[in-house]
């Protein structure tokens, strides 16, 4: 069947060619206009608290939908100052001639949210984005900065005042964008130490040049088809990095597997069209192989309900497929084309004859079958020792870093932060609702819910509540009672809190619980399981009622639990499937079980090194960190796992494809793994640097969670290719000899 498929692709190769020339020019348009669609609030496929908790302010108040924007001023002058307080006059006049912003509060109104540092140097605006504009709020985040500095250049104070805009839309628009950057940075860097490793593998300028370009073209067409994606369902931005690191490093892998198994067929003075069939027909059924457990891994974060891990499940297989469709087609009707010209310079082959000279990894193979089990053994026991740290592994949220540095947003952050007014950007809301026909500011329900607020202020981590019973210490529960008793007079008197906080009809209610500046993600998640607990306990005056967290770190703490409940689901699932798969491919029970495994040892060791590096902060120097991060965030595992373990399997396909035709030729299991080692040797070294490469670049990105995934991405690989396809795969191999093949072994 492949290879029908491959005679006909080499026969219409000028067609395929031109196809895909027209396919990658129609792209890149669109691949280029990727970020309009991207985002970095999570999503669900299925309700999840938090998300009910949106839904139902969408629905019953959507006065409340707002986000907030903040506005940070810092100068050498007291805010009390003539020239700073009118500088603050202007720019809430400028906040509030924008058509998108509701209302804007400035310690002139007020400093009910500490909105002025004890030093009296720093202040904040805090501007609400009306719901009609909610959910583009990020969009208008240019344009807003704009009018402020435009205001703020004409001010006596343009040259000695810090401005920083900063808060949820400012954070999403400063990630996407540095992502956006990142990425390309991360593509450009990796092009050149890319390119020298592939002009070492293949000695010829030509053979080095054509992966490049299919990993480029991989990358171009999945983003294209992730932006026609992208109009129909959420993207996270973290899918961008994933494409690029995914269609560089499967990209050029596939295609380095076919050029040298097409430029060895021309050495045996076969012709290059039909060397680029058996190429496809070995190489690329190897290549697709692998594809398919890449894939595996990808789509089994589908069975996550977040948008974030669904969303680099769709980045993922696009660009695997799209990888695997070029490698198969477009790269080998090139190769029928440039046929000898492959090997252009030809004069740069003999320079680096040494790099592949054979005598290497003949000693070493005849090394690994003479110290089978030390060999085994000492590999296994190295593995165990870079794993064991995982065990150790905190999952949540860093409690610095993840806000990327040198942003705007970061800036403003930690500007709120000096002033201890951070915790006024990313409110706990709690929404409490009474049976149908109850009203909760009624007698039955009031004292319960003043009660309930107080509980929550008490709370050291907790500044201040917003809510329809937080009016001020003077106000009693009858106060309370004569106020709700007429809600078309409560809606007069108080419109900030009718409709806002409080429904018109009285039957639910809304607690905007705002956070210490101490308080970390990590506690604010902990506050939110607290009072989860609390209230599903059921609280005194509120049994009947229903108590629902939402906000940022809700949603965290719902993400970090409907994932960690899908992991093991997941891992089954890939497990399963990819050992099925290889079974079928080598007619084996063996070694479908024990590439699983060892599969399953480089996922725990890039974890484990994870930890070590990261959360403890051994080296974490070197990847710009100014101390351990403490925690590692809960898609990394789970990321780590889906992406490792397809990427893994490269190289075992790729090894334990030329042992089995090794063997299938000669019947001698430890000739053929020997021969295996000697033939793909100097090719999996080759391949795995250029997935270090491209990996290890996105360590050094400016979003924590990419560079968790580029370093743990960039040591699986090295691992992966070196101690375990290197040593233990091979010594495996010679200890279990022909049970290797059974039972598809008739001998």
């Amino acid at each position: 069947m492949i290879e029908l498929f491959a005679r006909a692709i080499v026969r219409h190769r000028f067609v395929v060619i031109a196809s895909w020339t027209a396919i990658s020019i129609l792209a890149l348009p669109w691949a280029a206009r990727v970020g309009e669609v991207l985002s970095i609030e999570s999503g669900w496929v299925r309700p999840v608290e938090s998300s009910q908790v949106d839904s139902f302010i969408e629905q019953a108040l959507p006065r409340a939908q707002a986000k907030i924007i903040a506005v940070v001023l810092r100068a050498p002058m007291a805010v009390d100052s003539v020239p700073f307080s009118s500088l603050v006059q202007g720019i809430a006049r400028v906040v509030a001639e924008q058509p998108y912003v509701r209302d804007v509060i400035s310690y002139l109104d007020g400093d009910e949210l500490n909105l002025v540092s004890s030093d009296r140097h720093t202040t904040a605006l805090i501007a609400t984005i009306g719901p009609e504009h909610a959910d583009t709020a990020s969009r208008v985040i240019p344009t807003f900065r704009a009018a402020i500095r435009q205001m703020v250049d004409t001010h006596p104070l343009a040259h000695e005042v810090e401005v920083a805009v900063t808060g949820e839309p400012a954070l999403e628009w400063d990630v996407r964008t540095v992502s956006i950057v990142d990425a390309r940075r991360g593509e450009l860097r990796a092009l050149a130490p890319t390119a020298a490793v592939l002009v070492l593998a293949f000695g010829a300028l030509a053979a080095a040049a054509i992966p490049i370009v299919i990993g480029v073209l991989a990358i171009i067409g999945a983003l294209a088809a992730l932006y026609i994606v992208g109009a129909f369902t959420p993207i996270a931005v973290l899918v961008l990095p994933i494409v690029s690191m995914a269609g560089l490093g499967v990209g050029i892998d596939y295609s380095l597997f076919i050029v040298s198994r097409f430029r060895e067929e021309l050495g045996r003075g076969v012709e290059p069209a039909e060397a680029s069939v058996r190429a496809t027909v070995t190489a690329g059924r190897a290549v697709i192989i692998s594809g398919l457990t890449v894939a595996i891994g990808f789509a089994a974060l589908l069975l996550t309900p977040a948008s974030e891990t669904r969303s680099i499940a769709v980045g993922g297989l696009l660009v695997v497929a799209v990888a695997v469709a070029l490698a198969t087609t477009l790269l080998p009707a090139s190769l029928a084309v440039i046929g000898n010209r492959v090997d252009w310079p030809r004069g740069l082959a003999r320079h680096l004859a040494r790099y592949h000279a054979a005598p290497f990894w003949q000693q070493w193979s005849r090394f690994l079958a003479k110290h089978r089990r030390a060999a085994l053994g000492g590999g296994l026991a190295l593995v165990a020792v870079i794993a064991w740290p995982f065990s150790r592994i905190e999952i949540g949220v860093p409690p610095a870093g993840w806000f990327p540095p040198g942003t705007e947003s970061s800036r403003g952050v930690e500007m709120m932060e000096s002033m201890g007014g951070r915790g006024a950007l990313l409110p706990i809301r709690v929404l409490l609702q009474a049976p149908r026909d109850e009203r909760l500011v009624g007698v039955r329900y009031l004292r319960g819910l003043m009660r309930f607020s107080q509980a929550l202020r008490a709370d050291d981590r907790v500044s201040k509540v917003v809510g329809p019973v937080d009016l001020g210490s003077r106000m009693s529960t009858l106060h309370y009672l004569m106020l709700y008793g007429n809600m078309a007079a409560a809606t007069r008197r108080h419109p900030e809190l009718v409709g806002v906080y409080v429904t018109p009809d009285g039957g639910a209610v809304l607690m905007d619980v705002f956070l210490a500046d101490t308080v970390t993600m990590m506690t604010a998640m902990s506050l939110v399981r607290d009072v989860r607990t609390m209230a599903h306990a059921g609280f005194p005056g509120l049994s009947s009622v229903t108590v629902r967290v939402g906000g940022i770190a809700a949603a965290g703490v719902d993400e970090e639990e409907a994932i960690l409940a899908a992991l093991p689901q997941m891992v089954l699932l890939v497990v399963l499937v990819t050992g099925v798969l290889l079974a079928g491919a080598f007619r084996s029970v063996l070694v479908p079980v024990k590439a699983v495994l060892l599969n399953l040892f480089s996922v725990a060791g890039a974890l484990g090194l994870i930890v070590v590096v990261f959360q403890w902060g051994f080296g974490s120097q070197l990847f710009g960190l100014d101390a351990p991060t403490e925690a590692v965030f809960v898609v990394v595992p789970i990321l780590v796992f889906a992406v490792v373990f397809g990427l893994s399997m490269d190289y075992e396909v790729f090894l334990l494809s030329r042992i089995k035709e090794a063997y299938d030729d000669s019947g001698d299991n430890d000739r053929a793994t020997m021969e295996g080692i000697q033939s793909t040797g100097s090719l999996i070294t080759s391949a795995a640097a250029i997935m270090v490469v491209v990996f290890g670049t996105f360590a050094f990105s400016r979003v924590l969670v990419v560079q968790f995934l580029g370093f743990a991405l960039a040591v699986a690989v090295f691992l992966d290719a070196t101690l375990i396809r290197m040593v233990i795969v091979p010594a495996f191999m010679h200890v279990a000899g022909r049970w290797n093949w059974w039972p598809g072994d008739s001998r």
